[in-house]
């Protein structure tokens, strides 16, 4: 007899979040690292602030931020820094860091 109230077999729920689990880039390890700081590809960041470097992956984020932490000057979209214009696409074979990190699929 098996345990009391316990599903024999997986959930599609289950298996569907073991599957984004293994497949979603979460930033951990050396290659996480390397894609945070944005040296070598841009990262996923493409917004820097100009007043306290802070990074954002897009204009709403920066938006949000903005009004949080620099409430007394007004924003001004043209003097955010676009790192993915500032860093030169690479030549090599590496794919540019994305969400999805898995190529079994």
């Amino acid at each position: 007899m098996t345990g009391k109230a316990k599903p024999k077999k997986h959930t599609a729920k289950e298996i569907a979040a073991k599957v984004d689990a293994a497949t979603t880039n979460r930033g951990g390890g050396k290659a996480g690292k390397a894609d945070r700081s944005g040296v070598e590809k841009g990262g996923h960041a493409k917004l820097e602030c100009p007043l306290c470097k802070v990074t954002a992956p897009d204009l709403k984020s920066m938006q949000i931020h903005h009004d949080a932490k620099h409430p007394k000057i007004p924003f001004d979209e043209s003097k955010l820094i676009n790192l993915h214009a500032t860093v030169a696409e690479p030549s090599g074979t590496k794919p540019r860091p994305g969400v999805r990190g898995s190529l079994k699929k």
